[in-house]
């Protein structure tokens, strides 16, 4: 679904962000995306979107390569990806329940379907009480949710969340890892861009790491070991 080959990627005449950038991400997979904050793992993700193109390496996305892509061919691409922002890019003056339905009435989805998809979802997310609020009255944990609710409404094939989990505590953010994976369960490709090392080990899911950079990974994460197993190491009492 997403192939990097030796991708760098620089803004302006800055130095590069990426450096000889490689990776795979198979359709069905659930990747997390780990680094400190300026190692480029926004830079990355604005790539598989399609917001810029690489200032070298090939990419392709869904069996294209985009540097072939024409203008035209690009919105179709996509509408095939949802997206979690990091500053939430939410529609002040639309409710909550109007904010998530956007991307279905884009598509031209008939009222009351939105309505009820809509509904069910912000429910999922845990904020079927906000339903006519307005994003400037919310918080940011509830902002969070209101995107990812938003991102994922038409079941994307591809799920691209950056730091989803950065303004919500600890059980909200593995209630939204839950709803990360049903979706991967459903088909959907998922790569998730966070330093949030709590919820990386709730997970197990493999993991590519970026450092100044470059790209390591991935690295399958180990569970962490069993009360029971500790034990027995540490010997008798």
């Amino acid at each position: 679904m997403v192939r990097f080959q030796n991708v760098g990627m620089r803004y302006g005449l800055g130095p590069e962000v990426l450096r000889d950038v490689s990776l795979h991400l198979a359709p069905g997979s659930f990747h997390f995306l780990s680094g400190a904050s300026g190692a480029g793992k926004s830079s990355l993700l604005k790539i598989i979107y399609l917001a810029c193109r690489p200032s070298r390496g090939l990419v392709s996305l869904f069996g294209a390569d985009i540097s072939t892509l024409s203008r035209e061919a690009l919105p179709p691409l996509r509408r095939r990806i949802g997206v979690v922002f990091q500053d939430f890019r939410l529609l002040d003056h639309l409710t909550v329940l109007d904010n998530v339905a956007l991307p279905l009435r884009v598509a031209g989805v008939k009222r009351a379907e939105i309505r009820e998809h809509a509904s069910e979802l912000l429910r999922w997310v845990g904020l079927e009480n906000c339903i006519n609020a307005l994003p400037p009255t919310l918080s940011g944990g509830e902002k969070q949710r209101v995107a990812i609710a938003r991102a994922v409404i038409t079941r994307p094939q591809m799920l691209l969340a950056d730091e989803p989990t950065g303004n919500v505590d600890d059980s909200i953010a593995l209630r939204l890892l839950r709803l990360f994976e049903e979706l991967n369960r459903l088909g959907t490709t998922v790569l998730i861009a966070t330093h949030n090392e709590n919820l990386i080990r709730h997970a197990f899911h493999p993991r590519y790491h970026l450092s100044g950079g470059e790209l390591t990974g991935p690295f399958r994460v180990a569970p962490p070991p069993s009360p029971a197993r500790v034990a027995s190491a540490e010997g008798p009492a």
